[in-house]
């Protein structure tokens, strides 16, 4: 065997290795009352981390631009494990959710949940999905 081929062995051997058990997580959402501003999407892999009111205790985030309606994130590399998705539509670029006197003035999601109120808050557990292969996710953006 040659040097350079036991080498390209390796590198393939490790590159397997280290995407085994790694999903890819796309997750697309409809329903934006205006392409303004961006979407945040943010990831949770914790218990006791949604509600997240300061939006400060997720795992990972992408942030991206509303095109006709729709927006779309795509997260890579992820172990198998139970995970949530919430998102929110930032209009103006301000960096958190704007309020009424009680509920959102812009968009919000959250994965399993098509309606929240008062009778149906969000909690980990009831937002989580198992992820053990790749996976794409629909949203829908609630306006209230």
């Amino acid at each position: 065997m040659t040097k350079k081929w036991m080498l390209s062995m390796i590198f393939l051997s490790a590159l397997l290795y280290a995407s085994e058990g790694k999903y890819t997580l796309t997750v697309e959402a409809n329903g934006f009352k205006n392409n303004k501003g961006e979407v945040q999407f943010s990831l949770y892999n914790k218990e006791g981390t949604i509600p997240d009111k300061d939006l400060n205790l997720y795992y990972l985030k992408k942030r991206v631009k509303v095109k006709n309606g729709h927006a779309q994130a795509v997260f890579k590399n992820l172990p198998e494990g139970k995970y949530a998705v919430s998102l929110y539509h930032d209009e103006n670029n301000n960096g958190k959710i704007d309020k009424g006197l009680i509920m959102p003035e812009e968009g919000v999601g959250l994965s399993n949940f098509e309606t929240i109120n008062f009778f149906h808050l969000p909690n980990f557990k009831t937002a989580s999905f198992m992820l053990s292969s790749n996976k794409t996710l629909k949203m829908k953006v609630i306006n209230f």
